[in-house]
């Protein structure tokens, strides 16, 4: 499975058309976009759009911008599935994930971002390959050398060390660019 993964597109088109494009040349099976979708949900015109021009298939998870309702709206509206909570299988992989993030608009309590992963780990436990999709990064991680603004999230970090899984995809912090 080829994938291409991104996050913190805050409601730049150009940005989502810049990645429909790539994924239609890379010739990617799944598009996964990590939250923050929206610019404190502005907009949502056109945002997934780009890729399902491509026929490209796109799951998304809620970032610190927008709510559940507007990932579930996107979701509905484009046909993408919203991970919040859920997990998907294609095949011998499995995604599972929670949006949000520990600040922001839309800001969860480590407890419940390490609920959220523990339900939706459990239907792809068992799969080969297990990919979890969340917004903010783990606690603990070199990635927050380059931020002194957004800590990690001790939720994920505990959700990686109980369902340790394959890869972890995550956006949230712009100073890794």
């Amino acid at each position: 499975m080829k994938i291409l993964a991104s996050g913190d597109i805050h409601g730049d088109i150009s940005v989502a058309r810049k990645l429909a494009e790539k994924a239609e040349k890379e010739n990617v099976d799944l598009v996964v976009l990590c939250g923050d979708i929206t610019f404190a949900e502005r907009s949502t015109e056109n945002l997934i759009g780009p890729f399902v021009a491509k026929g490209k298939k796109v799951v998304l998870i809620p970032g610190n911008h927008e709510t559940i309702a507007t990932a579930d709206f996107l979701a509905e509206q484009y046909g993408a599935i919203n991970l919040h909570g859920y997990s998907i299988k294609a095949g011998d992989v499995g995604l599972f994930g929670a949006g949000g993030a520990n600040i922001g608009l839309f800001q969860l309590s480590e407890d419940e971002i390490y609920d959220l992963l523990k339900k939706s780990h459990e239907k792809v436990k068992d799969l080969k390959t297990r990919i979890m999709v969340t917004h903010v990064h783990p606690s603990d991680t070199k990635i927050e050398k380059f931020t002194q603004f957004f800590p990690g999230s001790t939720g994920i970090r505990k959700a990686v060390e109980a369902f340790k899984p394959d890869i972890l995809l995550c956006s949230h912090v712009h100073e890794a660019e």
